[in-house]
C-alpha cells in the first residue's frame, strides 16, 4: 500500500489530561515571581513523575492505525474510552501530547452539537463559513446551498442566528453541512442520538451514500447496527487503547460480549429482576446441548433448548412464561410464549419450586445471541398489564460458523435460515 492510497495516518498518539484540579485566582503579585522562576522550575521538572501522577489520565495512549482513502471505519467502545478524543486530535482541535496524526486530504467533522458553528450568525451565514474553512469557493458553496437547505429541513429558519435554534435544529444542519460540502474525510462523533428517529435513518442513508462516493469516513457510534450495516473496519477502544480490529461483525460481537463471563450454572441473582413484583421470580436458565448438558455454543442448526427454574412465592392465576431471543446488538429474533402450544395453558400455581423447558428449532445464523425471561399474567386476568418478574440478559450464548457434522455456514442476510422442505422434479 503506498501513501497515496492512505488518508488516515495514525502513528502512537497519546493524549494526556490534568484532572482534580482547578487553577485558583492568583494575582499579579503571585504571577511575576512564578514567571522570573520558570525556567528553573522546568529544569528540575521529572517527565516520569507526571506520567505516574494520579492527577493525569491519558484519554489515548499508544494509538496507531491507518484508513485508506475511501475505506468507512468504525469506533466503538464505552463512555470514557477517548472516541471524541482520538477525532478531535484529528480534526486539529486539540493538540496530542505524544504522537502524530497525518490527514491526506480536506476534513469535514460533525462532533459536539455546536462545533464550528458561530452562534451570533444565522445559518446560512454559517454554511458559507464552513465552506470557506474547507476551502471551497462561493459557487461550489452556491450548487449546494439548496440541497443542504432541504436536508436540515429548516428553510424558514435559514436566516435566523443559530443560536436561537433548538438541539435538533442545529444538528440537523450541522449534519447537512458536514455531510454536503464535500470533504474528502469525514469524521462523525455519536451526536445523531440528538435527532428524533426519522432524522437518523436520513443521516444513515446520506454516510451510505457518501461512502458510495467513495469519500473516508471515520465515524464513532453506540448504535451496533449501524456500524455492521455501514463501515468495512472497526476499531475497539477501550480506555484510550485499541484493544481490537477487524472485521465489524466480529469487533461488534467481542465488545458486546465483553465483560459477561460464560456462565454455565445459569443462577439469576437478586440485581437480575426488573421490576419484580414479588409473585414469581426466576431462580435458573440455562442453555442445553442435545445430551442435556449446559452450555453456551451452539452449532448451526441445532434447537435452542432452554430449562428454566422459577419460584412462585404468591398464588398466581393465569400466568405465562416468555422467552424473547435478541441478537447482541439488540435485534428481536422472537419472543415466545408458552401458551402459544396448543397443548398449554396458562399456569395456576400455589407457592412452591417450579420447572419449565421449551424446545425451538430456529437455524439461527452465526452470531451472538442473549435471552430475556418474563413471567406475566395472560390478558383478562387480574394484573394482566403489569410483569410479575422479568428478568434481562441472564445468558448469553453464540451460535457457530458450521453445523455439527462440520459444514461451515454460506453466508446470508438475516437472523434466521429455517431449514424448508424442497421438491424439484422434471415435469417433461
Amino acid at each position: 500500500m503506498t501513501m497515496s492510497d492512505i488518508a488516515i495516518h495514525v502513528e502512537n498518539l497519546s493524549k494526556r489530561y490534568r484532572i482534580g484540579q482547578r487553577e485558583p485566582y492568583k494575582a499579579l503579585r503571585d504571577v511575576l515571581p512564578q514567571f522570573i522562576t520558570a525556567p528553573f522550575r522546568r529544569l528540575r521538572r521529572n517527565p516520569q513523575s507526571e506520567i505516574r501522577n494520579p492527577q493525569f489520565i491519558w484519554a489515548l495512549k499508544d494509538v496507531s492505525f491507518e484508513v485508506k482513502r475511501g475505506e468507512v471505519v468504525g469506533i466503538i467502545g464505552r463512555n470514557g474510552a477517548g472516541k471524541t478524543t482520538l477525532l478531535k486530535v484529528l480534526s486539529r482541535i486539540t493538540e496530542p501530547t505524544e504522537g502524530y496524526a497525518e490527514i491526506h486530504g480536506r476534513v469535514g467533522s460533525l462532533l459536539e452539537v455546536g462545533t464550528g458553528f458561530h452562534p451570533e450568525l444565522t445559518g446560512r451565514e454559517n454554511i458559507y463559513l464552513n465552506g470557506a474553512i474547507l476551502g471551497m469557493k462561493k459557487r461550489e458553496i452556491d450548487r449546494k446551498f439548496d440541497e443542504i437547505v432541504a436536508f436540515a429541513e429548516i428553510e424558514k429558519f435559514i436566516d435566523t442566528p443559530v443560536k436561537f435554534y433548538s438541539s435538533g435544529m442545529y444538528v440537523r444542519l450541522a449534519f447537512a453541512v458536514a455531510a454536503h460540502l464535500e470533504p474528502e474525510i469525514l469524521l462523525v462523533d455519536e451526536v445523531l442520538a440528538v435527532g428524533d428517529a426519522a432524522f437518523q435513518k436520513k443521516c444513515l442513508g446520506k454516510m451510505g451514500d457518501v461512502a458510495k462516493e467513495g469519500r473516508t469516513v471515520l465515524f464513532v457510534s453506540h448504535n451496533m447496527r449501524a456500524i455492521t450495516d455501514l463501515c468495512q473496519r472497526c476499531l475497539w477502544l477501550n480506555e484510550g487503547e485499541i484493544v481490537h480490529e477487524g472485521a465489524p461483525q466480529q469487533v461488534v460481537l467481542a465488545y458486546l460480549s465483553s465483560g459477561r463471563p460464560e456462565r454455565l450454572d445459569g443462577i439469576i441473582t437478586s440485581d437480575m429482576h426488573t421490576y419484580p413484583q414479588g409473585h414469581v421470580y426466576f431462580r435458573r436458565v440455562a442453555l442445553l446441548d442435545g445430551e442435556g448438558k449446559p452450555v453456551t455454543t451452539l452449532f448451526f442448526g441445532e434447537p435452542l433448548r432452554i430449562l428454566m427454574e422459577f419460584e412462585v412465592c404468591r398464588p398466581v392465576q393465569g400466568m405465562r412464561l416468555i422467552v424473547v431471543i435478541e441478537t447482541l446488538d439488540g435485534t428481536t429474533v422472537g419472543a415466545f410464549h408458552h401458551t402459544d402450544d396448543s397443548k398449554q395453558r396458562p399456569i395456576d400455581a400455589q407457592p412452591g419450586k417450579y420447572m419449565a423447558y421449551m424446545e425451538v428449532d430456529l437455524s439461527l445464523m452465526p452470531g451472538g445471541y442473549t435471552l430475556h425471561l418474563v413471567a406475566k399474567p395472560v390478558p383478562g386476568y387480574w394484573g394482566s398489564g403489569m410483569s410479575w418478574d422479568w428478568v434481562q440478559r441472564p445468558l448469553d450464548f453464540y451460535v457457530e460458523e458450521f453445523s455439527n457434522d462440520g459444514h461451515p455456514v454460506l453466508p446470508s442476510g438475516g437472523v434466521v435460515r429455517p431449514m424448508a422442505r424442497w421438491d424439484i422434479r422434471r415435469v417433461q
